[in-house]
């Protein structure tokens, strides 16, 4: 309500009661508002969409970014699920260049530490990589619960398990230990 005693607006998205999961409407019985789609037919040999050019780029420091390889875990997570149109692409893409450029943060500051020199005044300041690696993986989760909420709003079988956002820190700890 306004201070001048009107209601303007309405409700706010995610104001209220969080929605349930249609495979838990489908389970209690009040599934009868939610469209149920049919069991999609089984395609054999479905590939993951060819990954841009400039997820695949060398950066600077001579490494590749781990964006197609996050790309394709994710876009096959949803596959699996049945949800893969549902998604956009441009947002599976955002996910995958946040994950990389997180990880690629992460890796600077192994490699530099939490410390670097003032260009001015030479005193030591906090690396500017763990902000961006902050800014990064608030990125990541945002984008990440945005792909997991239209998961978890319209697959009608579990959907729970597994999931490429649990394989992240795996990834940077494999970064950070040279590959193995």
């Amino acid at each position: 309500m306004a201070k001048d005693g009107t209601m303007r607006g309405g409700p706010r998205p995610g104001q209220g009661r969080p929605r349930k999961a249609l495979v838990d409407k489908i389970q209690d019985g009040t599934a009868n508002s939610a469209r149920v789609m049919s069991e999609p037919a089984e395609f054999v040999g479905a590939d993951v969409p060819p990954v841009k050019e400039y997820m695949k780029a060398t950066q600077k420091n001579g490494k590749g970014l781990a964006a197609p390889e996050i790309y394709a875990n994710t876009y096959a997570w949803l596959q699996a699920r049945g949800c893969d149109k549902l998604v956009s692409p441009q947002l599976i893409e955002q996910y995958a260049m946040s994950v990389s450029r997180w990880i690629q943060c992460e890796e600077c500051i192994s490699e530099y530490g939490f410390l670097a020199k003032h260009p001015t005044t030479g005193n030591a300041i906090a690396s500017p990589y763990v902000a961006m690696s902050r800014d990064y993986m608030k990125q990541v989760n945002s984008t990440w619960f945005a792909i997991y909420q239209i998961v978890k709003e319209n697959c009608s079988v579990d959907y729970s398990g597994p999931n490429p956002q649990d394989d992240v820190m795996e990834r940077l700890l494999r970064a950070r230990n040279g590959g193995r």
